[in-house]
Protein backbone atom coordinates (compact mmCIF):
# COMPACT_ATOMS: atom_id res chain seq x y z
CA UNK A 1 0.00 0.00 0.00
CA UNK A 2 1.32 3.45 -0.92
CA UNK A 3 1.21 6.12 1.75
CA UNK A 4 -0.22 9.35 0.39
CA UNK A 5 0.43 12.64 2.15
CA UNK A 6 -2.80 14.62 2.40
CA UNK A 7 -2.47 18.33 3.21
CA UNK A 8 -4.94 21.16 3.49
CA UNK A 9 -4.75 23.84 0.80
CA UNK A 10 -2.10 26.43 1.61
CA UNK A 11 -3.33 29.94 2.33
CA UNK A 12 -0.79 32.74 1.74
CA UNK A 13 0.28 34.58 4.88
CA UNK A 14 -0.84 38.25 4.92
CA UNK A 15 1.63 41.05 5.60
CA UNK A 16 1.05 42.17 9.23
CA UNK A 17 2.79 45.53 8.60
CA UNK A 18 1.77 46.79 5.14
CA UNK A 19 2.76 50.36 6.03
CA UNK A 20 6.09 49.41 7.63
CA UNK A 21 8.85 52.01 7.98
CA UNK A 22 12.55 51.46 7.18
CA UNK A 23 14.40 50.00 10.17
CA UNK A 24 17.46 51.84 11.57
CA UNK A 25 20.91 50.36 11.03
CA UNK A 26 21.94 47.68 13.50
CA UNK A 27 25.02 48.47 15.60
CA UNK A 28 27.68 45.79 15.13
CA UNK A 29 30.24 44.65 16.18
CA UNK A 30 30.05 45.00 19.94
CA UNK A 31 32.99 46.80 21.59
CA UNK A 32 35.32 44.07 22.93
CA UNK A 33 35.26 45.12 26.60
CA UNK A 34 31.47 45.44 26.85
CA UNK A 35 30.02 44.02 30.09
CA UNK A 36 26.30 43.73 30.90
CA UNK A 37 25.59 44.39 34.57
CA UNK A 38 22.57 42.92 36.34
CA UNK A 39 21.19 42.60 39.87
CA UNK A 40 22.53 39.13 40.68
CA UNK A 41 24.93 38.46 37.82
CA UNK A 42 27.01 40.09 35.14
CA UNK A 43 27.68 38.98 31.60
CA UNK A 44 31.37 39.47 30.87
CA UNK A 45 33.27 38.90 27.62
CA UNK A 46 34.14 35.21 27.53
CA UNK A 47 37.80 34.43 26.92
CA UNK A 48 37.96 30.77 25.80
CA UNK A 49 41.47 30.28 27.22
CA UNK A 50 41.10 32.25 30.44
CA UNK A 51 37.63 30.99 31.36
CA UNK A 52 37.81 27.40 30.11
CA UNK A 53 38.82 25.88 33.47
CA UNK A 54 36.14 27.47 35.72
CA UNK A 55 33.45 26.95 33.06
CA UNK A 56 34.47 23.32 32.55
CA UNK A 57 34.13 22.76 36.30
CA UNK A 58 30.75 24.50 36.50
CA UNK A 59 29.31 22.62 33.53
CA UNK A 60 30.82 19.20 34.25
CA UNK A 61 27.55 17.26 34.35
CA UNK A 62 26.30 14.97 31.59
CA UNK A 63 22.80 16.43 31.89
CA UNK A 64 24.11 19.85 30.88
CA UNK A 65 25.55 18.46 27.65
CA UNK A 66 22.68 16.27 26.50
CA UNK A 67 21.70 18.74 23.75
CA UNK A 68 24.80 20.95 23.54
CA UNK A 69 27.61 20.02 21.16
CA UNK A 70 30.70 21.39 22.88
CA UNK A 71 31.42 18.58 25.37
CA UNK A 72 35.11 18.10 26.13
CA UNK A 73 37.23 15.72 28.18
CA UNK A 74 39.23 18.43 29.95
CA UNK A 75 39.47 22.23 30.27
CA UNK A 76 42.13 22.58 27.54
CA UNK A 77 40.01 20.74 25.00
CA UNK A 78 36.97 22.75 26.10
CA UNK A 79 38.84 26.02 25.57
CA UNK A 80 39.99 24.85 22.13
CA UNK A 81 36.43 23.98 21.12
CA UNK A 82 35.08 27.31 22.35
CA UNK A 83 37.82 29.25 20.55
CA UNK A 84 37.16 27.35 17.33
CA UNK A 85 33.41 28.01 17.41
CA UNK A 86 33.84 31.69 18.23
CA UNK A 87 36.28 32.18 15.36
CA UNK A 88 34.63 29.92 12.78
CA UNK A 89 30.98 30.68 13.54
CA UNK A 90 31.28 34.31 14.58
CA UNK A 91 29.95 33.89 18.11
CA UNK A 92 30.08 36.83 20.52
CA UNK A 93 30.33 34.83 23.78
CA UNK A 94 29.58 35.87 27.34
CA UNK A 95 30.49 34.24 30.64
CA UNK A 96 27.82 34.34 33.36
CA UNK A 97 29.49 35.69 36.51
CA UNK A 98 27.46 35.52 39.70
CA UNK A 99 27.62 38.67 41.85
CA UNK A 100 25.55 37.28 44.73
CA UNK A 101 25.73 33.88 46.41
CA UNK A 102 23.52 31.57 44.37
CA UNK A 103 23.05 27.86 44.99
CA UNK A 104 26.54 27.55 46.43
CA UNK A 105 28.24 29.73 43.83
CA UNK A 106 30.14 32.49 45.62
CA UNK A 107 30.21 36.03 44.19
CA UNK A 108 32.70 36.28 41.34
CA UNK A 109 32.40 32.66 40.22
CA UNK A 110 31.29 31.59 36.76
CA UNK A 111 28.05 29.65 36.52
CA UNK A 112 27.60 29.31 32.79
CA UNK A 113 27.91 30.78 29.34
CA UNK A 114 25.79 32.21 26.56
CA UNK A 115 26.37 34.01 23.26
CA UNK A 116 25.05 36.15 20.47
CA UNK A 117 25.28 33.96 17.39
CA UNK A 118 24.33 34.36 13.72
CA UNK A 119 24.33 38.16 13.94
CA UNK A 120 23.09 39.70 10.68
CA UNK A 121 23.59 43.48 10.72
CA UNK A 122 22.06 43.93 7.26
CA UNK A 123 18.75 42.46 8.42
CA UNK A 124 18.99 43.77 12.01
CA UNK A 125 18.67 40.38 13.68
CA UNK A 126 20.66 37.97 15.79
CA UNK A 127 20.24 34.81 17.81
CA UNK A 128 20.85 34.04 21.46
CA UNK A 129 22.32 30.58 21.78
CA UNK A 130 25.23 28.46 22.97
CA UNK A 131 23.69 28.74 26.44
CA UNK A 132 24.62 26.38 29.25
CA UNK A 133 24.37 26.73 33.02
CA UNK A 134 25.56 24.64 35.92
CA UNK A 135 22.97 22.01 36.76
CA UNK A 136 22.40 23.51 40.22
CA UNK A 137 21.37 26.82 38.62
CA UNK A 138 18.54 25.27 36.63
CA UNK A 139 15.20 26.49 37.93
CA UNK A 140 16.64 29.71 39.40
CA UNK A 141 16.24 33.21 37.96
CA UNK A 142 19.72 33.05 36.39
CA UNK A 143 18.42 32.31 32.90
CA UNK A 144 15.72 34.98 33.13
CA UNK A 145 18.23 37.62 34.25
CA UNK A 146 20.83 36.67 31.64
CA UNK A 147 18.18 36.84 28.91
CA UNK A 148 16.92 40.18 30.24
CA UNK A 149 20.44 41.61 29.94
CA UNK A 150 20.99 40.17 26.46
CA UNK A 151 17.61 41.23 25.12
CA UNK A 152 17.86 44.72 26.61
CA UNK A 153 21.24 45.26 25.00
CA UNK A 154 20.08 43.84 21.67
CA UNK A 155 16.91 45.90 21.37
CA UNK A 156 17.98 49.10 23.14
CA UNK A 157 21.65 49.39 22.19
CA UNK A 158 22.15 47.39 18.99
CA UNK A 159 18.91 48.45 17.23
CA UNK A 160 17.94 44.83 16.62
CA UNK A 161 14.46 44.18 15.24
CA UNK A 162 14.40 40.44 15.88
CA UNK A 163 16.06 38.02 18.30
CA UNK A 164 15.61 34.34 17.64
CA UNK A 165 16.14 31.36 19.92
CA UNK A 166 16.10 27.75 18.83
CA UNK A 167 16.51 24.33 20.40
CA UNK A 168 16.45 20.63 19.62
CA UNK A 169 12.97 19.18 19.31
CA UNK A 170 14.03 16.59 21.91
CA UNK A 171 14.95 19.28 24.44
CA UNK A 172 11.57 19.83 26.07
CA UNK A 173 13.07 21.61 29.09
CA UNK A 174 14.67 24.23 26.85
CA UNK A 175 11.51 24.68 24.79
CA UNK A 176 9.50 25.41 27.92
CA UNK A 177 12.17 27.77 29.25
CA UNK A 178 12.24 29.75 26.00
CA UNK A 179 8.44 29.96 25.86
CA UNK A 180 8.40 31.17 29.47
CA UNK A 181 10.57 34.13 28.46
CA UNK A 182 7.70 35.33 26.31
CA UNK A 183 9.22 34.22 23.00
CA UNK A 184 6.79 33.24 20.26
CA UNK A 185 6.91 29.79 18.69
CA UNK A 186 7.36 30.16 14.93
CA UNK A 187 7.61 26.58 13.73
CA UNK A 188 9.82 23.52 13.52
CA UNK A 189 12.60 23.28 10.94
CA UNK A 190 12.92 19.61 10.05
CA UNK A 191 16.25 17.75 9.86
CA UNK A 192 18.29 20.96 10.11
CA UNK A 193 21.46 20.09 12.09
CA UNK A 194 23.51 16.97 12.72
CA UNK A 195 23.76 15.79 16.32
CA UNK A 196 26.94 14.31 17.78
CA UNK A 197 25.47 10.83 17.28
CA UNK A 198 25.04 11.46 13.56
CA UNK A 199 21.27 11.88 13.56
CA UNK A 200 19.70 14.99 12.05
CA UNK A 201 17.76 17.02 14.55
CA UNK A 202 14.56 18.97 14.06
CA UNK A 203 14.88 22.53 15.38
CA UNK A 204 12.13 24.32 17.30
CA UNK A 205 12.28 28.02 16.44
CA UNK A 206 11.15 30.94 18.62
CA UNK A 207 11.53 34.69 18.26
CA UNK A 208 11.09 37.96 20.10
CA UNK A 209 10.67 41.08 17.97
CA UNK A 210 10.94 44.75 18.80
CA UNK A 211 7.13 44.81 18.85
CA UNK A 212 7.11 42.09 21.54
CA UNK A 213 9.93 43.60 23.57
CA UNK A 214 8.04 45.92 25.98
CA UNK A 215 5.84 43.06 27.21
CA UNK A 216 8.74 40.61 27.39
CA UNK A 217 10.89 43.15 29.26
CA UNK A 218 8.15 43.67 31.86
CA UNK A 219 7.68 39.92 32.29
CA UNK A 220 11.39 39.24 32.78
CA UNK A 221 11.89 42.22 35.06
CA UNK A 222 9.11 40.95 37.30
CA UNK A 223 10.70 37.51 37.45
CA UNK A 224 14.16 38.87 38.28
CA UNK A 225 12.88 41.24 40.96
CA UNK A 226 10.63 38.61 42.51
CA UNK A 227 7.32 40.19 41.57
CA UNK A 228 6.27 37.02 39.78
CA UNK A 229 7.35 33.42 39.86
Amino acid sequence: MTNVLHTAPFLPVPDPRPQDEPWPDMVWPIPPATMLVGRNLDLIPLNPREHAEPLFAALDDDRVWTHFQCRAANPVEFGDKLADRCARLGWHPWAVRLTRETQGFVPGSLGGMTAYIDANPHDACLEIGATAYSRVLWGTTVNAEAKLLLLTYAFENLNVGRVQLKTDTRNHRSQLAIARLGARYEGTIRRRYRRDDGTLRDVVMFSITADDWPEVRARLTNRVTGRSE
